[in-house]
């Protein structure tokens, strides 16, 4: 699911607005493109089962934390409602984000799989953003490699303009319970970002911590960030 930007990066940060482009993890569960990428997955948290996605972000011009819960309570529809305080020039600002994503084809190993998702990230004053985007994925193997890929459209309610979102990211094995992750993308119409770093199950399935560094292509070194999360999954137990 599409997540927002560094706070370094743009003024307006969403770690969803729609981006698509994905990164790649590796471990030993089922579940691979999530936190840190910013590039969805065409997957869904486990049925009747959630999930909750937090990290910090730092760079020269300020810094994000973000917690993201989402469940999956009938097994076809991922809800996902999820907030951040954001800290750059000037005060704290604070952002809620709403997500619904769903699928049209699963993604299975070896093969590919797509769907939606839409969602709306909600701050103080006329800055709320609405996106949609569809998320592509294809398994190579047993999911050595997965390839990412995200289309997307963004509006800007500052702005009343809309606009193109796309990224596109990769996931691969490293170790039996550690993967690395690329991905490169545009959410702000400019020079598209990258990404790069590793992610580890410390219980595998269940807990796991990444670490990554980006910036944008061509930029000055203030446009560069680093960022450590952790995702904790739960088993079903939803009714």
């Amino acid at each position: 699911m599409p997540w927002p930007a560094p706070h370094a990066h743009r003024r307006r940060p969403i770690r969803r607005s729609v981006a698509v482009l994905g990164l790649l993890g590796l471990a030993t569960a089922p579940a691979w493109a999530a936190r840190p990428m910013v590039t969805d997955d065409a997957r869904l948290v486990d049925p009747q089962a959630c999930q909750l996605e937090t990290w910090r972000r730092v760079g020269p011009e300020g810094g994000e934390s973000w917690a993201l819960p989402a469940c999956n309570p009938a097994g076809g529809l991922e809800l996902t409602l999820g907030g951040a305080r954001q800290r750059g020039e000037g005060p704290a600002t604070d952002a809620v984000l709403l997500q619904a994503k769903t699928l049209f084809r699963p993604l299975t190993p070896g093969d590919w799989g797509y769907g939606l998702a839409v969602g709306t990230v909600q701050r103080p004053g006329p800055a709320d953003e609405f996106y949609a985007y569809l998320p592509f994925s294809r398994s190579f193997g047993l999911d050595e490699l997965l390839l990412h890929a995200n289309l997307g459209l963004l509006h800007e309610g500052a702005t009343r303009r809309e606009r193109l979102s796309w990224g596109l990211g990769l996931e691969w094995a490293v170790a039996p319970r550690l993967g690395g992750i690329a991905e490169v993308f545009d959410q702000a119409a400019g020079r598209p970002m990258v990404q790069i770093g590793l992610r580890s199950w410390l219980l595998p399935g269940r807990l796991q911590l990444d670490a990554t560094a980006g910036e944008r292509l061509g930029g000055e070194p203030r446009s560069r960030w680093l960022s450590l999360g952790l995702r904790l999954l739960t088993p079903p137990f939803l009714p």
